[in-house]
């Protein structure tokens, strides 16, 4: 028996709770938990992981909407042309998000424990080419959304183009 619970001036439960205590110590988690980046092969890349993410769609699919009456013109039908180009424009960062992801940056400034500013970026940054004009519609007087579809080998095709270039600037 690896422990030996002595008679001592000690309640049974009080022993016990020690023991468990003893046993329980080993089994804390660490405080820094390491991050494994993506495994590279020379032959391969980073293909295998990013293509586990691809496969569970067939296509992404990203909406964008624009306000007619926010366009920079004087001529309404002009001002419906700049709302549907500003709408697609808006869904194709929404595919740029899906592909690439989005670069978060964010600035918390305290003074006196209290929050005096909180500040947050986002970026994103990518090429998307192949993508398929769904649907143009106007929603209610005033907007337009616009409906964009990427299939999955220009998401595969495009990924692999962002690899390849996140390798060559790491040599």
């Amino acid at each position: 028996m690896p422990f030996a619970i002595m008679k001592n001036p000690l309640t049974t439960t009080t022993q016990a709770a020690l023991v468990a205590l003893i046993c329980l110590a080993g089994c804390a988690t660490p405080a820094r938990v390491a991050v494994q980046p993506l495994p590279y092969t020379a032959d391969k890349g980073y293909e295998a992981p990013i293509r586990a993410l691809v496969d569970r769609r067939e296509t992404i699919m990203a909406t964008g909407y624009a306000v007619i009456g926010m366009q920079n013109s004087k001529n309404v039908p002009q001002q419906r042309l700049l709302a549907i180009r500003a709408a697609k424009i808006d869904a194709y960062r929404g595919l740029a998000e899906q592909v690439y992801g989005l670069f978060i940056d964010s600035n918390t400034s305290m003074s006196d424990m209290t929050v005096m500013s909180d500040t947050f970026r986002t970026k994103v940054e990518g090429v998307i080419y192949g993508a398929t004009l769904t649907s143009i519609n106007p929603i209610n007087n005033d907007t337009y959304e616009v409906i964009l579809t990427l299939d999955r080998n220009a998401i595969n095709d495009l990924r692999m183009l962002y690899i390849d270039q996140y390798a060559a600037k790491r040599r």
